[in-house]
């Protein structure tokens, strides 16, 4: 499989997603700059962390709008995976292949620190490799991380299993049901505020994002890329 790594203007996590993916997973990766036209020849997309943008209107408001998101868009509708994490996950809510938004921290202030996920659903394409209810330690590091949604949307959410990640212990921004992660209705988008791609080695602290990404390679690598 090939991925495209998009890089927005403020985009901080890009290396990290390439570095994590190409280098250590072994699979074949590029970047992909936001004003870009086509993502001909991938067949997956990774939208990274950061500040796309600065933040200046909303996280992930303007990144939703580059030209490289119509064909991001056109990858989901498809089939094909796409994962956004952090301001990855912020783009993909605010350009509606994710349900709901994320808010400023309940605490108002920065966190980043490595937090204890539970796996809710080890039945999706990203999460088989882990088992169920596993408890892994994934790191963190947001200022807007606080995932809500409405009652209709939060039902629609339990109803269909796209509950992926839970914090667990903690709740540490006050995100509704303790939302760490999600996925669409087809299970092929995946958004989460925690970072796999920064839990690859045990010198950093955790090596548990390793399952995260060869669960991706497992489970979409007969996707033909158009």
């Amino acid at each position: 499989m090939k991925f495209a790594v998009i890089v927005f203007p403020g985009s901080n996590c890009d290396m990290d997603m390439y570095w994590a993916m190409k280098e250590i997973m072994g699979a074949d990766c590029e970047y992909v700059r936001h004003d870009a036209t086509s993502l001909a020849g991938f067949d997956g997309v990774l939208l990274p962390g950061g500040f796309s943008y600065g933040d200046y209107l909303r996280c992930g408001a303007i990144s939703r709008f580059s030209n490289i998101m119509s064909e991001v868009i056109r990858f989901a509708e498809e089939g094909k995976p796409v994962f956004g994490t952090c301001n990855g996950f912020q783009i993909l809510t605010e350009a509606g292949l994710l349900p709901g938004a994320l808010r400023r921290n309940e605490s108002l202030k920065f966190i980043s620190k490595i937090t204890p996920l539970r796996v809710v659903n080890n039945q999706t394409k990203f999460t088989s490799e882990y088992e169920a209810d596993e408890i892994i330690q994934i790191p963190v590091a947001h200022g807007e991380g606080n995932y809500y949604c409405d009652e209709a949307t939060l039902t629609e959410l339990k109803a269909n299993n796209q509950i992926v990640f839970t914090y667990e212990g903690e709740n540490i921004n006050g995100s509704v049901e303790n939302i760490a992660g999600i996925t669409n209705q087809a299970g092929n988008v995946l958004g989460m505020m925690p970072h796999p791609e920064r839990a690859m080695e045990t010198l950093l602290g955790s090596e548990d994002g390793k399952k995260f990404f060869a669960s991706i390679l497992k489970n979409f690598g007969k996707v033909t890329a158009n």
